[in-house]
Formats: C-alpha cells, sequence, structure tokens
C-alpha cells in the first residue's frame, strides 16, 4: 500500500528491539523537504531508544525504492538560500544515519536514483532484489551529486562513483551495485528477501548491543568532518542549480 500524502508518510514500529522505520512518497517513494525533515529526527530518536539494537529502513510498495530529492522542489529552487536548504536536506539524513549508533540495515525492493543512492549507500548492510537497479543522473541535468558523493565512495569506491556519474543515463543493475559493495545480498524477489532479511536481523537484535554500537563507530572511522563537508557540498550544488545551463535543463521538465 503506497501513499498519496503530499508530504509523505513515516512510520516507526519497534519490535524485540528491532525499529523498522517505513517512509513513503506518492512520487516513487521521493523526498519532499519536508520528509527529509522528520525521518532526520526520527533517526536522532531511534539512536537514543535504550529499547533498540538494530534499525531496519524500508520504503513503501513494491517498486520504486526512492527516487531522490523531489523534482518539482528543484526546479523551484529561485536563490542560494533556498538551493543550500534543498541539497542540506540530504546532508543532514546521511549524518543522522551515520552519527546513529544502531546499525541500519537497508531493504531496497525496488530502481533508485540519486539522492536514494546515497541513502543505501548510508546504510550498514543492504538486501536488495534483482530489479533494485541504481543510477546517478545529476551531471545530466546540470548538477552532481556532490552532497551523497561522499557516502557512495566510502562504500563504493571512486573507481564506481565516476561510472554512475559520468554516464548518468545509464542503470546499473543490482549485481554490479552487489559487485562494487553497495549490496551485501540480492534476491530474486520480495518474498525471498524479506524472509532473509527477516532471520538475519532477529539475531543482530540478540546480541550485544555495546558491541554493536563500538562496530558501527569502527565502520565510519574517519567521517568525522563530514557535519561540515556535506554542508558545504550543499551550498555549491545550490549555487550550480541556479546557473543558466541546469535553468535550461530543468525547462525541458516542468509541468
Amino acid at each position: 500500500m503506497s501513499t498519496h500524502r503530499i508530504n509523505g508518510s513515516l512510520y516507526t514500529k519497534i519490535e524485540n528491539k528491532i525499529a523498522t522505520i517505513e517512509f513513503g512518497h506518492p512520487a516513487s517513494n521521493s523526498f519532499v523537504s519536508e520528509l527529509l525533515v522528520r525521518l532526520t529526527k526520527e533517526f536522532d530518536k531511534v539512536g537514543k531508544n535504550d529499547d533498540v539494537s538494530v534499525i531496519v529502513l524500508k520504503s513503501e510498495g513494491e517498486r520504486a525504492f526512492c527516487a531522490g530529492a523531489s523534482f518539482d522542489e528543484l526546479v523551484a529552487v529561485s536563490n542560494l538560500e533556498e538551493g543550500k536548504a534543498f541539497f542540506s536536506g540530504f546532508a543532514n539524513i546521511i549524518n543522522a544515519m551515520r552519527k546513529c549508533p544502531k546499525p541500519i540495515i537497508g531493504r531496497v525492493q525496488g530502481k533508485t536514483v540519486g539522492g536514494g543512492v546515497g541513502l543505501a549507500s548510508a546504510c550498514d548492510y543492504v538486501y536488495a532484489t534483482v530489479e533494485a537497479a541504481i543510477k546517478l543522473s545529476e551531471i545530466s541535468i546540470g548538477i552532481g551529486p556532490f552532497v551523497i558523493a561522499p557516502a557512495v565512495e566510502r562504500k563504493m569506491g571512486k573507481a564506481a562513483l565516476a561510472e554512475l556519474t559520468l554516464y548518468p543515463t545509464e542503470w546499473k543493475n543490482a549485481y554490479w551495485a552487489k559487485e562494487n559493495g553497495l549490496y551485501a545480498k540480492v534476491y530474486d524477489s520480495i518474498a525471498e528477501m524479506d524472509r532473509e532479511l527477516e532471520i538475519h536481523v532477529q539475531k543482530l537484535a540478540t546480541y550485544n548491543p555495546e558491541a554493536l554500537e563500538k562496530m558501527k563507530k569502527v565502520l565510519w572511522e574517519g567521517t568525522e568532518h563530514w557535519d561540515d563537508l556535506l554542508l558545504e557540498r550543499a551550498e555549491a550544488s545550490g549555487k550550480l542549480a541556479l546557473s543558466p545551463n541546469t535553468k535550461k535543463a530543468l525547462e525541458k521538465f516542468k509541468k
């Protein structure tokens, strides 16, 4: 069941020390700014909950996992302040996931684009289906995935980042994403993926939470400067969004 709410939906269920956070939006589970703010706050809140040992991040429906940031909001950017605010949404959510002391297990059931790839990259372990192809299309419209690039590079390496960004119209299939480190497991169906994910997180939730928290810190060593870096990238992206080349490219997509 998918949401029809224009500002999207966000639900969290906590059971057996597992918090399942599910987001949704009628536009292929893309993120309007308000939904990004809510998800950022949710990671902060769940991260402080002693009744939670592990987090599962998923999206609504059986098709797209996430179409990235709201295209309508990008088209509407008219000044530098708005541009920085728009791109800061993903900077804040990636930093919230990075600093969350609980391991985050991603569940990617379908295609994911742009910021959605950044979201998957910020998860600590990712389950996917064969339908979970990925694409970073930003360069093709005159901007770039600069905010999410550190997360993608950390997970997949610079060569994979180059391949994704410099062929921005090409979909990379789920097995390519697995070979390059984004996905840990790829399954033929959602049912099979969910069955294996459930077994895994149930086991994880029984482990020493202090050990899990320390392991999370180890996994993210060397990213302490991202609070500043990602916001700097957001400002740079905001400037690009206002450039004549970008505005011309975006005109084609206006409704």
